[in-house]
């Protein structure tokens, strides 16, 4: 059974995975024929082709060996045209028009930050969809939910309280949200509370007296606080329109990608440990964990792993998109482009530092997972 379960988080992290390459690839591939270029090859992996078909534009469409990238081709992205010989052979006028190298400035920048976009916009797009249909999640209150369940051996539980129970007061004072219970309980210093329900359409009353437990605090010591013992109401979902949804959705894209860059920024001061990073492994975990929850949460997990991907690949180190487009960063100021020496010991400390962090985070999992 442990193995099946491995199987299937390790399917589900590759479907999701060649989605998430192909929406990035996408982006790359839309904008390079919007400017003019053209494309060679469209790539789902890497190494060896497994299957593919060449199109009317002679790009050709692959799925390879390896699944954990991709890639677009465009003519004159890297080198000149060679002869027999291996020659240089200067481009016709007709190739130069189609030539990546040949474009401006401008519209090789927007080919290479197309692609992280695309992971962007396809996460805000599939977040507004879920908003539009499914919902999104507020907090349920105690009048319309009820509370969501009772923990077992606790004062609640001792008290008589049961699931869909509706707290309408404690000690008199009305009662319209979890935060309420929560207030009323923590500042009870264990006094009996005198609760009053509702329960198939009957009022009743209950007392408990909330129990003492002690909680970690950030520092490492432990605080004390007061428990009922009930589980919050289910929460509610609410469908929004499209312009709500689409404006609800970019505000959620943006609070993830600030959240993760205030992270990266805390690892690289020592405020905040390395132990989350992750690797291959994790992700595959976590998509299986994701996927047992249902094809919501397997969503939610792809959108959020579509939008660390369009992050990660515009951070400035050379290998990446944000690599390339620090280079052209660079060109813009300098008014031409780096010398080609230069821009291969650039890519060849882009490829350590991709290869050195790799080697990190998978090691980082096998060390904090419990595998």
């Amino acid at each position: 059974m442990d193995q099946l379960v491995g199987d299937i988080g390790y399917l589900n992290f590759i479907w999701v995975l060649c989605l998430l390459v192909f929406v990035h690839e996408l982006g790359h591939y839309a904008v390079a024929r919007w400017c003019g270029v053209r494309v060679e090859t469209f790539s789902i992996g890497f190494g060896k082709e497994l299957c593919g078909w060449t199109d009317s534009h002679g790009t050709r469409w692959k799925i390879s060996l390896l699944p954990l990238g991709g890639y677009v081709k465009m003519f004159g992205e890297h080198s000149m045209p060679a002869d027999l010989e291996g020659g240089p052979v200067e481009m016709t006028a007709a190739e130069k028009e189609v030539s990546f190298s040949h474009k401006s400035l401008g519209r090789r920048a927007a080919v290479v930050a197309a692609g992280p976009f695309a992971n962007f916009l396809f996460a805000i797009v599939v977040l507004a969809g879920v908003f539009m249909t499914v919902g999104q999640p507020t907090p349920g209150d105690f009048v319309t939910g009820g509370i969501g369940g009772v923990v077992e051996d606790s004062a609640a539980g001792e008290a008589g309280f049961q699931a869909g129970d509706r707290i309408l007061s404690i000690d008199g004072t009305p009662v319209g949200g979890f935060g309420d219970l929560q207030q009323a309980v923590v500042e009870s210093d264990g006094q009996e509370l005198r609760f009053e329900i509702e329960r198939d359409g009957a009022v009743s009353f209950l007392t408990a007296a909330p129990r003492e437990v002690m909680i970690p605090a950030e520092d490492g010591s432990e605080v004390k606080t007061y428990r009922l013992g009930v589980h919050g109401p289910a929460p509610i979902y609410v469908t929004s329109s499209v312009f709500e949804a689409v404006t609800k959705a970019t505000t959620e894209i943006w609070r993830m990608i600030t959240l993760t860059l205030e992270s990266v920024g805390e690892m690289i001061t020592g405020d905040r440990g390395t132990e989350e990073l992750g690797g291959p492994v994790r992700i595959v975990q976590l998509s299986n964990d994701f996927a047992q929850m249902g094809a919501l949460a397997l969503l939610h997990f792809a959108v959020l792993l579509s939008v660390n991907l369009g992050l990660i690949n515009l951070f400035p180190v050379p290998m990446l998109d944000g690599g390339h487009l620090l280079f052209y960063a660079i060109e813009g100021i300098r008014g031409k482009a780096m010398g080609e020496k230069a821009q291969e010991y650039g890519l060849r400390i882009g490829l350590a530092l991709i290869v050195g962090l790799m080697v990190f985070v998978t090691v980082n999992d096998f060390i904090h997972l419990p595998l």
